[in-house]
């Protein structure tokens, strides 16, 4: 499954590196971080009511926005994917694995 995440990095990339007239990802960034982190909390809210309330199918696609936008600061701030699988993995092993 890195395999989407990495294809979805990459178009993000792409579009920092060369903007298209047009591009939802060119427009939220010209938005600033600001904006970019204001449509994160907005899908988290979203996804967090969906899995409140809604069927399966609205939560899966909420939380594929979600996935998303956090994906955008990664390419904004030059950050590796591979440097959230490497965190997910070092984790993974150890009790509380998911806390900090």
């Amino acid at each position: 499954m890195e395999g989407i995440l990495a294809k979805v990095s990459g178009v993000i990339a792409d579009r920092l590196a060369n903007p298209v007239e047009g591009s939802y990802v060119c427009r939220l960034l010209q938005g600033g971080e600001d904006a970019v982190l204001r449509k994160i909390g907005e899908e988290a809210v979203e996804t967090i009511l969906a899995a409140k309330s809604e069927g399966d199918e609205r939560v899966v696609k909420e939380a594929a926005d979600l996935v998303f936008h956090l994906l955008v600061p990664f390419g904004s701030r030059g950050i590796p994917l591979e440097r959230l699988f490497e965190e997910l993995e070092a984790r993974s092993g150890k009790p509380g694995g998911n806390q900090k």
